[in-house]
C-alpha cells in the first residue's frame, strides 16, 4: 500500500536471492522470460527458509520452486525488507521495535509447541517430534544425496496421529531412508578404501557398529535396485525392502476415516497407501520400551473403541526404531511466558486475548475485547500488535486458514494509518521515503552477522568472534545463540563433477562473552561431527545467521558463595556467569574440568572472574596454577571436591559448607556424578538448604523455544 513499508523478519534462516534477480535502490531487477530461469530440480534447489511451514513441513510433493517465485516477486518490492536469523524476544525485544522507528508489529509465528503424549519413556533415543523431524529434513537439506547434516531415522518407524502431518511425516520417512543409507555406504565404503576396514571400524562403538552395518546392508540393497531399475528402463521400486525391513506405520486413536487427514483431504492418505504406509486405527501410546542401548525398540499401545474387538488383546506391540509423535500443537504464545505482562492471555490461556482497534473520544484508537478482533492487548503510545494464523483462535488448524487471516486481519492495520496515509503530499512522502532507507540501513547494521576472527584454541575446540550488534546487545550470561553459514556463500567441494556446499546445520552455541559497545559476541565449539568442524574454515568478513540470544538467562544473586563446576566445553559456558556473579558482589570458586590437560582454554578469563580455581585433569599435563590461592587435582570434579574440603589442596578461601548456589555444566556423565555425589559423598559437607542447578548440552532444532519441542 501506497505510504507503507513492511520489514519481515523470521527466527529461521532466510537464504538471500541472486542479487541480478532481486534488484537494488539504484539497479533495476534483471527480467524473467522463462519460468525455466528460476526452476531447479528439488535436489538442488536452495533451501531458502522462505514460507515457514511450507519450506520445511510440507511434503515435496508440493514443488517448493513455487516458493521461490513467491520469494523473488515479494523482494522485488521496495517497501519490503525480510531478515531472518531474528528472534522475537531475542534479537528484537518488542520496545527495541519502536526504537527502531516500527509503527505497528504483527506476529504471524504459527502454532509453537507440539503436544507432549503422556506415554512412558517419551524422551529415549529415537523419540521425536514430527515437525522436528521435518524441519530437520527440509531445513538441513538431509534428503539431498551430497547432504552433511545428520538425521538418523531407523525402520520400522512408526508416526503417532491422524492430521496431515502425520501423513507427511510417514511419506517423507519413506522417501528418505533410501537416500539415506545409501548415502551411508557410499561414505563408508570411501571411508574404507581410504583408511582401511580396521582403521575406519574402530572408532566406532558396538551399538554404533549394529547400526552402520544395518544401514550398509540396506544401502546396498537400494543401490542394486537402481542399477536393476536403470538396466531395465523403469522406475526403482523400494517398497517392498522398505515394508520387509519393518517400514512406516502411522497408528491413530480414533478410526481413519474419522482422522483429519480424511476429512480434510482424503487424498493425501490414498497416495500415502499407495506408497506403502501402513495405518493402524484405535490405538493410543502409553509405553516405549527401550533396547541394551536405552534407543527405542518397540511401542506398547492400548486399544481404543473396545465395540467389536472382543477376544482381542487390549495391548499391541509394534516394533518401531524411530517413533515420530504428530499429536498437534499449541499456539505460540512464548513472548508472554518470557517476559509477562506484556500480552494477555484468553481465559484458556492459550492464546491471545484477541481485540479489536476503534476510535473513542478525541479521535485516539482504544482497544475493545473482541473475540473476532486481531489485535492483543499491547497498546504503546498508539502502537498496536496485531496476530494471525495459528495463533489466532478463529483460523487456527492449517496453513489454509492462517492466508485467511492475514487476509481478513490487514485491513484492520491498515485502517490504523488511512488519515496518515490519505495526508501525505509529496514532500512528506519524500520524507517518508527518505526515513524508511535509514531504517533499513540500520537495520542492516544491527541485525546483519559477520565473521570478525575464528580462533582455534585447542586442536579440537575453535572460537568464533563475530559482529552482529542486536544480537551482542541483548545477551544475558547462559544464554545461546544459533550459527549457521548460508548455503550460496559455503565453501564447496567438487565431487564426481557436482559443486557440493559445505553446509553447516543449526549450531547451539553458548556466548562466551560479548562486546555490547563494539556489536561483538563469541561463541565456542567442540569439534564433534561435519557442521562442528566447518566452523573453523568460516573466512573474516563472511556473512553468517547468528540467531538470538535464546535461553533462559543463568540467576545471577548478591553477595552470596557460588560454586561453579565446569566440565569441558561447559566452562565456556561459565565465562560470562563467573564474571556476571563477581559483579554482583558473589564470591566464586570454580572447578574447572577436563578429560586431558592439554583441552585447557580461555585461562585467563577464568581466573579474572573466580576467588579460586580447583583445575582438574584426568590425563595429559597437568594445569599448572597461575595464582597461589589456585591449585590442580589429577582426577575428577567429585574427587577434587573432596580434596578440596579435606585441606589436601591448601586453603580453603570459600569453603564447601558456605556455598549457598551450586551450577554444574558438562558432560551427561559428569552432571550425573555431581548428581550422585550431593546427595551421598558430598552431602555431610554441603549445606542444605543450598540451591543446585544443572545445565546439560541437548541436541535441538529451531531454538526458538519449543517450535520443534527439543
Amino acid at each position: 500500500n501506497e505510504g507503507f513499508g513492511v520489514v519481515g523478519v523470521d527466527g529461521l534462516k532466510i537464504e538471500p536471492l541472486p542479487a541480478d534477480l532481486v534488484g537494488s535502490e539504484t539497479v533495476a531487477p534483471r527480467p524473467i522470460r522463462d519460468w525455466s530461469e528460476i526452476y531447479h530440480p528439488l535436489d538442488e534447489r536452495v533451501l531458502e527458509g522462505f514460507g515457514g511451514v511450507s519450506e520445511y513441513g510440507i511434503t515435496v510433493r508440493c514443488d517448493k520452486n513455487f516458493l521461490t517465485l513467491i520469494h523473488l516477486t515479494l523482494a522485488r518490492r521496495r517497501s519490503l525488507r525480510i531478515y531472518g536469523g531474528i528472534r522475537f524476544g531475542g534479537t528484537l525485544p518488542i520496545e527495541d521495535a519502536w526504537q527502531y522507528g516500527f509503527d505497528h508489529v504483527a506476529i504471524a509465528a504459527g502454532a509453537g509447541r507440539p503436544t507432549i503424549i503422556d506415554m512412558k519413556n517419551n524422551l529415549i533415543r529415537g523419540i521425536r517430534k514430527a515437525s522436528d523431524f521435518l524441519m530437520g529434513l527440509q531445513l538441513t537439506g538431509a534428503f539431498k544425496r551430497e547432504a552433511l547434516p545428520n538425521l538418523q531415522v531407523r525402520l520400522p518407524a512408526v508416526v503417532i496421529g491422524g492430521g496431515l502431518t502425520a501423513v507427511d511425516t510417514a511419506t517423507e520417512l519413506m522417501a528418505y531412508y533410501p537416500v539415506q543409507v545409501e548415502k551411508v555406504a557410499h561414505q563408508y565404503d570411501a571411508l574404507v578404501a581410504a583408511l582401511g576396514e580396521t582403521v575406519a571400524r574402530a572408532h566406532y562403538d558396538r551399538e554404533e557398529l549394529g547400526t552402520l552395518d544395518e544401514f550398509c546392508a540396506h544401502g546396498r540393497q537400494v543401490r542394486a535396485e537402481r542399477a536393476r531399475a536403470l538396466a531395465a528402463g523403469e522406475e526403482p521400486n523400494f517398497v517392498p525392502m522398505l515394508r520387509s525391513w519393518g517400514g512406516v506405520t502411522v497408528a491413530y486413536r480414533k478410526r481413519m476415516v474419522d482422522s483429519p487427514a480424511y476429512r480434510l483431504n482424503h487424498e493425501e492418505i490414498v497416495k500415502a497407501l499407495e506408497e506403502g504406509i501402513s495405518f493402524t486405527e484405535n490405538v493410543n501410546p502409553i509405553e516405549a520400551v527401550p533396547d541394551e542401548f536405552g534407543a527405542l525398540r518397540e511401542v506398547i499401545f492400548s486399544r481404543e473403541g473396545r465395540e467389536g474387538l472382543e477376544g482381542q488383546e487390549p495391548t499391541i506391540t509394534l516394533p518401531a526404531r524411530a517413533l515420530m509423535v504428530a499429536a498437534g500443537t499449541a499456539p505460540n504464545v512464548t513472548y508472554e511466558k518470557e517476559a509477562p505482562g506484556h500480552f494477555k492471555l484468553d481465559s484458556r490461556k492459550k492464546f491471545f486475548q484477541a481485540h479489536r482497534v476503534e476510535k473513542g473520544e478525541g479521535g485516539r484508537f482504544q482497544l475493545v475485547e473482541d473475540s473476532s478482533g486481531f489485535f492483543t492487548s499491547y497498546e504503546h503510545d498508539g502502537r498496536f500488535v496485531s496476530y494471525y494464523g495459528d495463533n489466532h483462535p478463529r483460523f487456527a488448524g492449517n496453513v489454509v486458514k492462517a492466508m485467511a487471516s492475514a487476509k481478513a486481519g490487514y485491513p484492520k492495520v491498515v485502517a490504523l494509518f488511512a488519515d496518515h496515509v490519505a495526508t501525505l503530499d509529496p514532500a512528506a512522502q519524500a520524507s517518508r521515503d527518505a526515513a524508511w532507507k535509514a531504517l533499513g540501513q540500520r537495520l542492516d547494521e544491527q541485525f546483519s552477522a559477520h565473521v570478525v576472527d575464528v580462533v582455534r584454541l585447542t586442536p579440537t575446540i575453535v572460537e568464533v568472534i563475530v559482529k552482529a550488534p542486536a544480537a551482542a546487545r541483548h545477551f544475558e550470561p547462559g544464554q545461546f545463540y544459533r550459527l549457521q553459514n548460508f548455503e550460496t556463500s559455503a565453501d564447496r567441494v567438487t565431487e564426481s563433477g557436482r559443486r557440493i556446499p559445505l553446509l553447516m546445520e543449526g549450531l547451539a552455541l553458548t556466548g562466551a562473552w560479548v562486546d555490547k559497545e563494539q556489536g561483538l559476541l563469541s561463541m565456542i565449539t567442540l569439534e564433534m561431527g561435519a557442521s562442528s568442524r566447518l566452523v573453523a574454515y568460516l573466512k573474516k568478513g563472511q556473512e553468517v545467521v547468528v540467531m538470538g540470544p535464546t535461553g533462559a538467562p543463568t540467576e545471577i544473586p548478591e553477595n552470596q558463595n557460588v560454586l561453579l563446576l565446569g566440565g569441558g566445553l561447559g566452562n565456556a559456558v561459565l565465562f560470562s556467569i563467573a564474571k556476571a556473579m563477581r559483579s554482583k558482589g558473589n564470591r566464586v570458586l570454580y572447578f574447572a574440568g577436563y578429560k586431558n590437560g592439554a583441552d585447557l582454554f580461555k585461562r585467563e578469563d577464568i581466573e579474572e572472574a573466580t576467588d579460586q580455581v580447583i583445575w582438574s585433569s584426568d590425563m595429559g599435563p597437568e594445569i599448572a596454577p597461575g595464582r597461589p590461592q589456585d591449585s590442580h587435582f589429577r582426577g575428577n570434579i567429585v574427587q577434587a571436591m573432596l580434596a578440596y574440603n579435606s585441606g589436601e589442596l591448601g586453603e580453603q578461601l570459600v569453603p564447601l559448607n558456605t556455598v549457598d548456589r551450586i551450577i554444574a555444566i558438562g558432560s551427561d556423565r559428569m552432571m550425573a556424578a555431581v548428581k550422585s555425589a550431593r546427595h551421598t559423598s558430598l552431602a555431610p559437607f554441603l549445606k542444605k538448604e543450598h540451591v543446585g542447578i544443572g545445565s546439560i548440552n541437548s541436541p535441538m532444532q529451531c531454538m526458538m523455544k519449543e517450535v520443534c519441542a527439543q
